[in-house]
């Protein structure tokens, strides 16, 4: 994996070659998209959209869905689509390359945001959003933010409930600032009487270094407070030796002006959790486990022991946040085994928050309608519904959760990540045989078996255009820019520039 420190000429040759990589699947990913729209010609619809909206009672909404460009905002319209409502989708687009959201079936209109610049902030990023909830009479907007603009969500949210009848899926600045930053999720999560682990704000080396001789045997990891694209995966504390604990945080930019988190490391698997929350209360759950690029995803069984104490540590959060806690909740989980005398004992810590939606949202790709009934509880009773006997006043106390959900890859992330990324090292004598050849199997197993997050037989468009417009455009616009990166996300169209 290339970072700041490789040459140019490595990074040239890596936006080339996946520019290249996009040309030789582009005559069989267009049969594939002629041939979707040929068999949706000759067969029959399906019915679900028709049979909702002519149900008895059935009242369409208008709702906006910002982030349609990544995976769980195209989710989310799809879904509401299927519910018979209507869906305005709006985005960001990066170097003026359209997403591939706008492009799907499932969106009336699409209207492309002005983007967030540290000279005018969100001004006209929220203005944007007021003008297209008028035009459009938006009844609900939800928002799916990606990482640097959740807190400027929070702003749009407060603004738009003050001057429109608009309702809005996210929580207000104050919540999703604290919630947002690791050091103040930790504080909230202890204010609230919540089990979390071990947590200091540190500004200094000094800082570090006290803690670390405080519990000489414990174990850290620090974390850069804010976004840090090149220090995402966090340092693990101490080193091997004293010695190379001081080398290695001499080299580690600590101030004031960028203070860290050293949070207490704990051995174990990890898990993430997705959450619709409306006034305090849980209406949509899933919890899958996770690693630090989740690309993966793969629910946990509804009646499994963790999810279910995820579950409750999630409806305590928001239930003790209180009545005015509206917006989506994800959060990350270290489940920590001990040996006592009783046999092996789980412990679940929560090490980290989202206060957005999370990609995740795709394991309720089955359930449109109950989904959006849950959705529609944030709505003041008046604009209630009712859905194939799916309460949506805000009474029901079910909490949706994905029933036989699929298991979901991206496959332009495994065709590079399993397949041609294993040959280069093949050939470079890096990796062994067997090792490339239990990834190819790995790919079959998921292109057989598995769901693409963005492939939809009848809507597939935005999958051909993501492979084929978006990412070539990115990676061009990063040639021209002399823009180095180290990863991308495919599902949420983050680039990790180094």
């Amino acid at each position: 994996m290339l970072d700041g420190q490789s040459p140019w000429s490595q990074h040239l040759a890596q936006n080339l070659a996946l520019i290249f990589l996009s040309l030789c699947f582009l005559p069989l990913d267009t049969i594939v998209l002629v041939a979707s729209y040929l068999f949706g010609w000759l067969l029959p619809p399906r019915p679900s959209r028709q049979h909702v909206t002519r149900a008895p009672g059935f009242q369409a909404k208008t709702i906006l869905v910002t982030g349609v460009g990544m995976s769980k905002g195209l989710a989310l319209a799809r879904m509401f689509y299927r519910a018979g409502h209507t869906v305005i989708g709006a985005d960001f687009e990066p170097y003026g390359v359209p997403v591939n959201g706008r492009f799907s079936r499932s969106l009336k209109r699409f209207y492309r945001l002005s983007k967030l610049n540290p000279h005018d902030g969100s001004a006209y990023y929220i203005q944007d959003l007021l003008n297209v909830i008028r035009r459009e009479k938006v009844d609900l907007w939800v928002s799916c933010s990606g990482v640097a603009s959740a807190v400027n969500d929070g702003q749009a949210k407060e603004v738009i409930e003050r001057r429109s009848d608009c309702k809005a899926i996210q929580f207000d600045v104050k919540t999703t600032a604290t919630l947002h930053e690791k050091h103040s999720f930790i504080q909230r999560t202890i204010d609230l009487g919540l089990p979390a682990p071990e947590t200091y704000d540190v500004t200094t080396r000094t800082a570090v270094h006290h803690v670390l001789h405080k519990a000489p045997k414990k174990q850290y990891i620090m974390k850069s407070v804010g976004v840090d694209d090149a220090m995402r995966g966090g340092i693990r504390l101490p080193r091997r030796s004293v010695s190379e604990t001081y080398n290695h945080l001499s080299r580690v930019p600590i101030s004031k002006e960028k203070p860290w988190v050293l949070q207490q490391y704990i051995q174990g698997e990890e898990y993430c959790t997705h959450a619709l929350v409306v006034r305090g209360e849980v209406k949509a759950f899933v919890a899958c486990p996770s690693l630090e690029l989740l690309m993966h995803y793969e629910a946990l069984p509804s009646t499994s022991s963790l999810s279910k104490a995820m579950l409750r540590f999630t409806e305590e959060f928001a239930r003790r946040s209180g009545d005015e806690m509206t917006g989506h909740l994800s959060f990350d989980f270290m489940v920590e085994e001990t040996s006592t005398e009783k046999g092996l004992q789980k412990s679940l810590f929560p090490i980290e928050c989202n206060p957005r939606a999370h990609t995740a949202v795709v394991l309720f790709h089955t359930m449109s309608e109950e989904m959006s009934a849950s959705y529609m509880q944030a709505l003041p009773a008046k604009a209630d519904i009712n859905v194939n006997g799916h309460a949506a006043n805000g009474h029901s106390s079910n909490i949706v959760m994905p029933h036989k959900p699929g298991k979901y890859y991206w496959v332009g992330h495994d065709l590079v990540a399993l397949m041609f990324y294993p040959a280069f090292q093949v050939l470079r004598r890096r990796l062994s045989m067997s090792a490339f050849l239990s990834g190819c199997y790995e790919f079959l197993v998921h292109l057989f078996f598995w769901e693409d997050g963005t492939f939809e037989a009848w809507d597939p468009l935005p999958w051909w255009w993501l492979y084929h417009v978006y990412w070539p455009g990115q990676f061009l616009a990063s040639i021209l820019e002399k823009r180095k990166w180290s990863r991308v996300n495919v599902s949420t169209t983050k680039m990790f520039v180094c």
